[in-house]
């Protein structure tokens, strides 16, 4: 039995394997977030309680009717999302030396994001992802401060540790200015209140703003063992307590609709916010999503935490939600690097495409603030160099979480949100040049091929050590090939197709070039366990990317000097005036 502990931040239960993620003693919820801010009065009268909710079909023929008047999938398809912490992203007066405990607030702000979004936009990046701007309790608690901003109290006040109003706004236009998209984490199920660890909960509900009445709140229950497979308890039950009070929002109740689809419509519109993510969007009632999205008039990924297709996919075949973090990939691909069999993956991924509605609209990630390191596991830079590979040129949205790209190594909450000031935000490390150079092809093909990411992938090989894909129409098409073989994996001549008779392609990692024989294959010379990245030379004119190539060899490269010629392009790129060409 896998048993609960009392961790630090938001992380409450033990990981357990994927495969028994659907198990009543495995259930892999992880945290406890909520959020949100409008600067909308709050409507004092509360609506008469209607005799019965829209029945789930009637909701969801509504579902996303409103999303074309701002972001919607099409447009975040095209993005590249970097998700930062603001407390652990960077302070505002730029120190890099400042220590800090991982489970109490450090003083990351938003003045200090806006004063390092060049570190993000440099690596590609055209999205980022904040996390919760509203109100927090004021309480230490036996799992520490509120840094991470999901302890809500106060829906119509902001989160003052991460800054004032008018840095918040200063940060929206920054971002406009930039043509970065925002996405505000969200949270819905529940409010926090600090907690003595004697249940039940004594909790003061006028305290919260604005459901400050315990009426609009499920009565306390813990949700049992088995209690995990019965959507009826995961969803009406209190998460499990320990230290604060998760307090479960009845979301079938008239008033707290209401409020929250006027809130979330207010926060959107008053914020100029391009999309949300929905957390524990699992643990909130069927029926409550699609109106909440629809309310909110932008895209929305909502987190649904199973490694089960149906489980999974069954948000969107029901128009419960756009988009969700692909945690369908994330347990394979992370098993894959790790002792297992890349076949494994490929057979996700075709179950999702014959499962879900639209799996490039889900996002592609090894790692974010729920999770352990992707490096706890493995320290191979190769190893991680072929992770970062897959999430940025994988079907879907691709995400990175704040210090991936620098290979920190953390492992459960809170020790998995390091501050990212720690790294001296090096531009200069293997993986951050990696990501630069991955987003920058990325980029350019969707300016090339305007249904390249609607394109699915053509798996061209999977076994239990490598994973190729072909992606984009001929002629634009990126291949790519990774590999678990670890930096001291040797040289492999890997002969993989995807390309056209004779054509002309760069591997873009390394600026070699190669040319397809007459069955459209090459000889990918793999090497030290890096991955490789072809793309037809005819799409790479005038790019800034590799304009200078040599013959394709077999090369040590087992310190990230395999992105040198790609980097160096950008940096040619950038002095002819196409910096920002990835921000179209």
């Amino acid at each position: 039995m896998h048993s609960v502990q009392p961790l630090l931040g938001l992380s409450w239960l033990t990981p357990v394997h994927p495969n028994q993620l659907f198990t009543a003693r495995s259930y892999k919820y992880r945290r406890f977030p909520i959020l949100g801010y409008s600067q909308l009065l709050l409507d004092s009268k509360t609506p008469t309680m209607r005799a019965s909710l829209l029945s789930l079909a009637g909701v969801a023929s509504l579902a996303f009717s409103g999303l074309g008047l701002a972001a919607d999938a099409e447009e975040w398809k095209t993005r590249s999302v970097y998700q930062v912490m603001i407390d652990r992203y960077a302070r505002t007066d730029g120190s890099i030396d400042h220590e800090c405990e991982a489970h109490e607030f450090c003083g990351g702000t938003w003045r200090g994001l806006i004063n390092k979004l060049d570190y993000i936009q440099d690596m590609g990046f055209t999205a980022i992802q904040i996390s919760p701007i509203n109100k927090n309790m004021e309480e230490h608690t036996a799992v520490g401060d509120p840094y991470h901003g999901y302890w809500t109290t106060d829906l119509y006040a902001l989160n003052d540790k991460f800054g004032t109003e008018k840095d918040f706004k200063d940060l929206v236009a920054e971002l406009k200015k930039r043509d970065i998209y925002l996405m505000a984490d969200v949270v819905v199920n529940h409010m926090a209140q600090k907690f003595d660890n004697k249940p039940p909960p004594k909790i003061d509900y006028s305290k919260f703003n604005p459901f400050n009445d315990e009426k609009y709140f499920h009565p306390y229950c813990n949700v049992t063992e088995k209690g995990w497979l019965n959507a009826t308890e995961y969803q009406d039950c209190w998460l499990y307590p320990y230290g604060v009070a998760l307090a479960d929002l009845d979301t079938r109740n008239e008033f707290v609709i209401k409020e929250m689809n006027s809130w979330i419509k207010g926060l959107v519109s008053n914020y100029s916010i391009d999309g949300l993510r929905i957390d524990a969007a699992k643990h909130v009632n069927d029926e409550f999503l699609p109106g909440f999205v629809k309310s909110s008039g932008v895209f929305a990924w909502g987190e649904v935490l199973t490694g089960e297709t149906e489980d999974f996919c069954r948000y969107q075949t029901l128009d419960l939600l756009p988009g969700m973090p692909n945690y369908l990939d994330y347990y394979k691909l992370v098993d894959g690097f790790n002792g297992g069999s890349f076949e494994k993956l490929a057979q996700i991924k075709k179950q999702a495409i014959n499962n879900c509605n639209d799996t490039f609209a889900l996002g592609t990630f090894v790692e974010n603030h729920d999770m352990p390191r992707f490096a706890n596991k493995n320290s191979d830079m190769a190893i991680a160099k072929n992770a970062m590979t897959y999430v940025i040129l994988n079907d879907g949205v691709p995400t990175v979480y704040q210090g991936q790209e620098q290979h920190f190594n953390g492992f459960e909450t809170p020790h998995n949100r390091e501050p990212l000031w720690q790294s001296g935000y090096d531009k200069e490390s293997p993986l951050y040049k990696l990501t630069a150079t991955l987003n920058k092809v990325r980029n350019h093909i969707i300016k090339l091929d305007k249904d390249y990411v609607n394109t699915a992938s053509e798996i061209l090989k999977a076994n239990s050590n490598y994973f190729c894909t072909k992606k984009g129409s001929y002629g634009s098409q990126i291949v790519f090939c990774i590999t678990n073989n670890s930096s001291k994996g040797g040289k492999h001549p890997l002969i993989v197709g995807g390309f056209q008779a004779d054509q002309k392609v760069v591997e873009v990692l390394t600026c070699q070039s190669n040319q397809a024989g007459m069955s459209g294959t090459i000889e990918m010379k793999m090497n030290n366990g890096v991955p490789k990245v072809y793309v037809p030379a005819d799409a790479l004119k005038d790019s800034g990317i590799c304009e200078q190539t040599t013959a394709e060899e077999f090369r040590d490269d087992t310190s990230g000097a395999g992105v040198t010629g790609a980097a160096t392009g950008l940096l040619a790129a950038a002095v002819a005036g196409w910096a920002f060409m990835f921000l179209a």
